[in-house]
């Protein structure tokens, strides 16, 4: 069993910057307890309130439609094969409107690369959602969607944000990081946006004003030091623009893929993850949980290991479904779960805003 010196968590915790090297170190480790305990600590430093939020929104998928080929996914198709599909207006609307009656006020938009739709197309998408629905925010298009556009397009990755924040884009989600590390992507989705280009994405989009989440999908061919380096690309982009508004890390889902003898990773190694994710992503301000590939009650332990929101009520979700995993939650037992961990349950919204009425 690796060990590690325990005063490097105390002056963690205390604030001091932790070093790739050491993140290496508490990742092969085994002493969970440790390093739950110390990401805990370092939650209570930054979020003392005694609450611990969730927010309701809905996982649309617009397109199944993808060029991309990615060897994890299960989810997305080719074009013309018999399940593609673009989703219409009836539809969506339908999909939004269910996600404001459950108090819902934003709705996740992603989908696949499509090379049938371009440019005007996601425009004419965010501004007829807008007109319809002013109050809801789209937090939507992955950076790997926006690239598209951009390479499709001819724009720069300025020109083609401009273009969709104008039309309607409200957050940027941060899906499509898997690892940040080009041979890794290679390994698993060669044709897929660099890491640097992911990344450009994000940044200008931040220079732009604008705020978004940012990934990690974890427990495939990657090493525990190329999670480290995907964490340390993280911290030093928010270092520069502080426009990331959580960090999200979840498990990798291999039923129905091409990577489908590649074992899964469990709980401990989750949680692990996680409370190293809080250790050394010191200027994140959020953490979540993943409960939707963990289940409710490794999701629920989360709070105690680094993350300080449960995530979304999540309505729909289709993508880690495909892939054989599907957790499902009602709002209640969402509640429930903040409360058995010792935290009274608050709804915010994406820029994790508490949204809901102040409990007294």
């Amino acid at each position: 069993m690796i060990s590690f010196p325990h005063d490097l968590l105390e002056r963690t915790v205390a604030g001091e910057r932790l070093s790739p090297v050491d993140a290496v170190r508490l990742l092969e480790s085994h002493d969970l307890a440790a390093v739950g305990g110390a990401a805990d600590a370092v939650t209570r430093r930054l979020h003392p309130e005694p609450y611990r939020t969730y927010n309701i929104d809905r996982n649309i998928n617009y397109t199944n439609v993808c060029t991309n080929g990615c060897r994890f996914c299960a989810f997305s198709c080719r074009p013309g094969d018999p399940g593609a599909y673009v989703l219409g207006r009836e539809a969506l609307f339908e999909k939004i409107e269910q996600t404001i009656a459950l108090g819902g006020d934003q709705i996740l938009l992603q989908g696949g690369l499509n090379p049938e739709l371009k440019l005007p197309w996601y425009e004419r998408l965010l501004r007829d959602i807008r007109t319809a629905f002013p109050q809801v925010n789209v937090h939507g298009f992955s950076p790997p969607e926006v690239d598209y556009l951009v390479k499709d397009s001819g724009l720069s990755v300025r020109e083609v944000l401009e273009r969709l924040r104008a039309a309607g884009l409200g957050s940027l989600p941060g899906g499509g990081a898997e690892i940040l590390v080009d041979r890794v992507r290679q390994e698993v989705s060669p044709r897929k946006t660099s890491a640097d280009e992911w990344l450009a994405v994000c940044r200008e989009w931040h220079g732009l004003g604008g705020r978004g989440s940012a990934t990690m999908m974890f427990g495939h061919v990657e090493t525990l030091a190329d999670r480290v380096e995907h964490m340390r690309r993280l911290r030093e982009l928010q270092d520069q623009t502080g426009g990331f508004t959580a960090f999200i890390a979840w498990t990798f889902q291999n039923d129905h893929t091409d990577m489908a003898g590649t074992a899964k990773v469990g709980a401990f190694e989750y949680l692990k993850t996680l409370a190293v994710a809080r250790l050394f992503l010191d200027n994140f301000a959020n953490l979540q949980s993943s409960w939707v590939t963990q289940g409710l009650r490794i999701g629920q332990l989360a709070l105690r290991f680094g993350a300080n929101d449960l995530g979304s009520l999540m309505i729909e979700e289709n993508v880690v479904a495909a892939a054989g995993t599907q957790f499902r939650a009602s709002l209640a037992e969402l509640r429930r779960a903040i409360q058995q961990a010792g935290f009274v349950p608050r709804r915010r919204n994406v820029f994790y805003e508490i949204a809901d009425e102040r409990i007294p």
